[in-house]
C-alpha cells in the first residue's frame, strides 16, 4: 500500500483528504458540474481520496455508491458499525438480494483501517469457490481498488492476494487450512461467515472452533451472516448477540401446484415453454434436484427451442451449477426486449450464487434435491432425494424480485424442514477428525459444534484413523499423523502417499491422488459416439487396473502439451476427455508437490512402467485403502467387501468392465470409492494379490474383519498350520455349547478373541 501512495503522491499536490467524512458517503456534487462525480473536474479543486489506497475515487465509484444506497442492508449500516464496535460477535439476518456479502465486508475492512490493522485485516468466507471469485471482483469495483491488492480471494489451486490486502474472501475450507499454520486466525481482525445456513462441514467447524478464538482473542470480531430460520438457532446458541435484521423487498407472487413430486421434472420444463409462449419479459430459473438432471433438462429444452416459432423469439437455456467460471457478468446484465430468454438451470446449491441477477423475472422451484448421504457402517455415499430446507425456498422466491412470480412445484400446505440439514451429520467425518486432533496439539481445546455429529460416525472416523497408524496409544496424533494432517488429501489417499516415498514411487502416486481429486476426466460421449469413445478410452487402459490407467491418461495428456504441432485440448476432443479436469489435475499435483517439497519429503524418480514400480504402487495403495478390498466369489464380478460383507459390481468405466469378455476379472481388488448409488459400485479398481494384502495392512485390522470365506483364506495364507487348528478347536467349542442349548454366539466370540490375541 505504501509503494501505490508513493505513486500517487506526484499526482495529488494541492489536493487534501476529508479526515472527518465517511470515505463510503462521498459529498453531493452535480455531475454536470464537472466535479468528482463526473466524468471532469476543475484542476485544483479538492478531492476525496480513497483511504485504502490513497488515490482519488473514479468517477463509477460514486455511480456504484448511488446504487449501494439503495440496498436494504444500507439502511441498518450505522447499527452494524455501533454492534460491531461493542461485540465480539454479530449476527446479521437477511435473505437473498439484500448486499449482504459485498456491503458488510467492505464496513468490516474500515473497521479494520480504523485500528491502523492492529490486529489483522478482515476475511469473508463463502462455501462456494465462484461465489467468492465474482463477490471479491465485484467489492474490488465497489471500493475502487484492483482486484488482487486491497481486494483478493482465495480458493483451492488459486490465490489472488497480497501485502497489500485487506479484504480477503475465500472458501470456508481454506480457512480451516489456514489455521494448521495460524491456530488463532492472528491474521485476521474480523472474521465474516457468510451462508451459515447451508450447513458445509468447514463452516459448522468453524463456527465451533472461534467461540473458543474469542476467548483467547478479546479483541476479534466475528460477524455471522444467516437467514431467519438459522439466525433463530444461532441465537439460542450463543445467548446475548446483538441480531442486526435486513428487512427483506417486497416478496414476489407466489403460485403453489398440488401435483406430487413424481413428475416435478417435466412438470418444470413444461412450464418453462409455457412461460416463454406468454411472451412476458425477463429470464428464468429453474432449481432442479441434481446436476444430472439440470444437464437433461438442458438438452431437452435446446431442441425445443428449435421448434419454437419464431414470433416468440429465442429461447436460451444455460446451465448455472457452483463451480462454473465466469458467472457475474451473465447475472449482472440489465434485462432487455431485444436479448433472447435465458433459461438458467440451477441445483440445490446454487440459490446463492443470484446475490448479482438483474433479470430474472420467474423462478421455478422444483422443491426436492438429491443429496450424497454417507453410511459409516458400509463406508459408502448414497444418493437420497429429500424435500428442501424452508430457508432454501425462502432464498429462492426473493431471487425475482418484486414484481416477479415464484412457481413452487409442491402444494403450499407441505411442511418443509425449517433449515437445512448439517452436511456433518451426512458426511465422512474421518478428514474432519484429523484436522481437530490437529487443532487441539495447537492449543485449541474442543470445537463446540452446533449439531454434534453421529457417535457412530466418530467412533468408525477414530477407529479408520486408528488403523491409518494417525494415531498414538493415548488417541492424541501421532507423528505420522500430524505429517497426513499437513497433506490437503483424505486421510487414506494422504497415507498412501506418505507410503510411496518409503515404496519409491512417489511420483506416480502424486499423479493417482491427483487425478481421483479432480474431477474425472471422462467425457459423456455424444449420442451415437459411445462405441468411439470406448475405443478410445480403451487405447489408454493399463492392464494393472485403473490407478495406472489414470496414470497412463495423464502422462498422455501431458504428452500432447509438449507437441508443438498439436493442441492439448484437440487431444482431449479426439479421446474424449474432459481437458478442464486434465488441467485441474496438473494443478492439484504440483500443489501436493510443494507440499511434500516444504515438509521434506523425498521424491523419488519416476519409473512407470517396469514391474517393481507396479508391485510398489499396489503396495502404496493398499497401505492406505486396505479397508477397501474386494474379492469375485463367484468369476462373475460379484465382489464380496471384506469390511461389510455387501456385494457390489465393478463400475461400467472400470478398465476391467471393457476387458473382462476378453481377459476375464481379477479375483482380488482394492478399490477407492465405493457407492450405493450407481448401481451398487466399486469404482477406480486395481487387482491385487492376497498376500499383498497380508503383507501391507495393519494385523489388528485383518483380524478384526467379521468372519468370511474370504477372511479364511486369506488366514491360511497368514498361518496355514495355525488357522486349521483354530478351526478344529472351534468346531469343537460350538458342538459341546450346542448341545447345552444356548451361547452360539458365544463360541464366535470367542474364537474371535482368540485369533486377536
Amino acid at each position: 500500500m505504501d509503494s501505490q501512495l508513493e505513486r500517487a503522491r506526484p499526482h495529488l499536490n494541492g489536493y487534501i483528504m476529508s479526515e472527518g467524512n465517511d470515505s463510503s458517503e462521498p459529498d453531493i456534487y452535480s455531475e454536470s458540474e464537472g466535479c468528482p462525480g463526473g466524468d471532469s473536474f476543475a484542476f485544483g479543486e479538492d478531492l476525496e481520496l480513497n483511504h485504502f489506497d490513497g488515490l482519488p475515487f473514479s468517477s463509477r465509484y460514486y455511480k456504484l455508491i448511488k446504487e449501494r444506497k439503495t440496498l436494504p442492508v444500507w439502511k441498518v449500516k450505522r447499527e452494524f458499525e455501533d454492534a460491531l464496535a461493542k461485540n465480539q460477535m454479530v449476527l446479521v439476518s437477511g435473505t437473498a438480494k439484500t448486499g449482504r456479502s459485498t456491503q458488510i465486508p467492505q464496513w468490516c475492512a474500515e473497521f479494520c483501517l480504523s485500528a491502523q490493522y492492529q490486529h489483522g485485516m478482515a476475511v469473508c468466507t463463502q462455501t462456494h469457490q465462484q461465489q467468492a471469485v465474482d463477490l471479491a471482483l465485484r467489492v474490488a469495483d465497489e471500493m475502487d481498488v484492483n482486484i488482487g491488492h486491497e481486494v483478493g480471494y482465495a480458493i483451492p489451486l488459486e490465490t489472488c492476494c497480497s501485502a497489500d490486502t485487506v479484504l480477503r474472501y475465500c472458501t470456508d475450507d481454506m480457512l480451516l487450512r489456514e489455521m494448521m499454520s495460524d491456530p488463532f486466525l492472528e491474521h485476521y481482525g474480523v472474521i465474516i461467515i457468510d451462508h451459515v445456513h447451508d450447513r458445509t462441514v468447514s463452516t459448522d467447524v468453524l463456527l465451533g472452533l472461534l467461540k473458543d478464538i474469542l476467548l483467547q482473542r478479546p479483541e476479534l470480531r466475528v460477524v455471522v451472516l444467516a437467514v431467519p430460520p438459522m439466525t433463530n438457532k444461532l441465537l439460542n446458541r450463543y445467548g446475548g448477540v446483538p441480531v442486526i435484521s435486513l428487512e427483506a423487498s417486497r416478496p414476489p407472487e407466489v403460485v403453489h401446484s398440488n401435483s406430487g413430486n413424481k413428475d416435478y421434472f417435466y412438470s418444470a420444463l413444461r412450464l418453462v415453454l409455457e412461460l416463454h409462449r406468454s411472451k412476458e419479459d425477463g429470464d428464468v430459473v429453474v432449481f432442479l434436484a441434481s446436476a444430472e438432471e439440470v444437464h437433461c433438462a438442458h438438452s431437452i429444452l435446446r431442441k425445443e427451442g428449435t421448434r419454437l416459432g419464431s414470433n416468440l423469439g429465442q429461447m436460451v437455456p444455460v446451465v448455472l451449477c457452483p463451480g462454473q467460471g465466469g458467472l457475474l457478468h451473465v447475472l449482472t446484465e440489465q434485462p432487455s426486449s431485444k436479448k433472447p430468454r435465458r433459461v438458467f438451470l440451477s441445483t440445490q446449491q446454487g440459490e446463492d450464487m443470484w446475490w448479482a441477477a438483474q433479470s430474472v423475472n420467474f423462478v421455478i422451484d422444483t422443491g426436492v434435491q438429491k443429496k450424497m448421504v454417507y453410511n459409516p457402517r458400509i463406508r459408502a455415499n448414497s444418493e437420497v432425494l429429500q424435500p428442501i430446507s424452508q430457508c432454501q425456498a425462502d432464498v429462492r422466491r426473493q431471487l425475482c424480485g418484486p414484481t416477479g412470480k415464484c412457481f413452487c412445484l409442491y402444494p403450499e400446505e407441505r411442511q418443509l424442514p425449517a433449515e437445512n440439514s448439517p452436511q456433518i451429520l451426512e458426511s465422512n467425518i474421518t478428514p474432519t477428525v484429523l484436522f481437530l486432533k490437529r487443532m487441539e496439539i495447537a492449543g485449541l481445546r474442543h470445537c463446540d459444534f452446533i449439531d454434534r455429529p453421529d457417535p457412530e460416525g466418530l467412533m468408525q472416523a477414530l477407529e479408520e484413523l486408528d488403523y491409518l497408524a494417525a494415531l498414538d496409544d493415548d488417541g492424541n496424533l501421532s507423528e505420522i499423523g500430524i505429517i497426513m494432517s499437513e497433506i490437503p488429501l483424505d486421510p487414506q489417499m494422504a497415507k498412501a502417499l506418505l507410503a510411496s516415498c518409503e515404496f519409491d514411487c512417489v511420483s506416480e502416486m502424486l499423479t493417482i491422488a491427483a487425478m481421483l481429486s479432480a474431477p474425472s476426466c471422462f467425457l459423456e460421449p455424444p449420442a451415437g459416439m459411445s462405441h468411439e469413445a470406448a475405443l478410445c478410452h480403451r487405447k489408454l487402459q493399463h492392464p494393472e487396473g485403473d490407478h495406472f490407467t489414470l496414470i497412463n491418461i495423464y502422462n498422455a495428456f501431458k504428452q500432447s502439451q509438449r507437441e508443438q504441432h498439436f493442441s492439448a485440448e484437440k487431444w482431449c476432443q479426439d479421446y474424449f476427455l474432459d481437458h478442464s479436469a486434465l488441467k485441474t489435475a496438473e494443478a492439484i499435483r504440483s500443489e501436493l508437490t510443494e507440499t511434500l517439497n516444504r515438509i521434506e519429503l523425498p521424491i523419488s524418480e519416476p519409473s512407470f512402467g517396469t514391474k517393481a514400480n507396479a508391485l510398489n504402487i499396489r503396495r502404496a495403495l493398499l497401505a492406505g485403502f486396505f479397508m477397501q478390498i474386494g474379492r469375485d466369489v463367484d468369476g462373475s464380478g460379484n465382489y464380496f467387501i471384506l469390511t461389510h460383507k455387501h456385494v457390489a459390481q465393478v463400475h461400467p468405466l472400470s478398465s476391467y468392465g471393457a476387458q473382462s469378455h476378453k481377459m476375464g476379472l481379477p479375483e482380488w481388488v482394492v478399490f477407492h470409492e465405493y457407492s450405493l448409488s450407481e448401481n451398487n459400485c466399486i469404482r477406480t479398481v486395481t487387482e491385487i494379490s492376497p498376500q499383498e494384502f497380508i503383507q501391507i495392512a495393519p494385523l489388528y485390522f485383518f483380524y478384526n474383519l467379521p468372519p468370511s470365506e474370504s477372511k479364511d483364506i486369506l488366514q491360511d495364507i497368514l498361518d496355514p498350520d495355525g488357522s486349521k487348528k483354530c478351526k478344529d478347536e472351534n468346531e469343537k467349542t460350538t458342538t459341546v455349547i450346542s448341545d447345552g442349548n444356548s451361547g452360539c454366539e458365544v463360541a464366535v466370540q470367542t474364537y474371535d478373541r482368540c485369533v486377536i490375541q
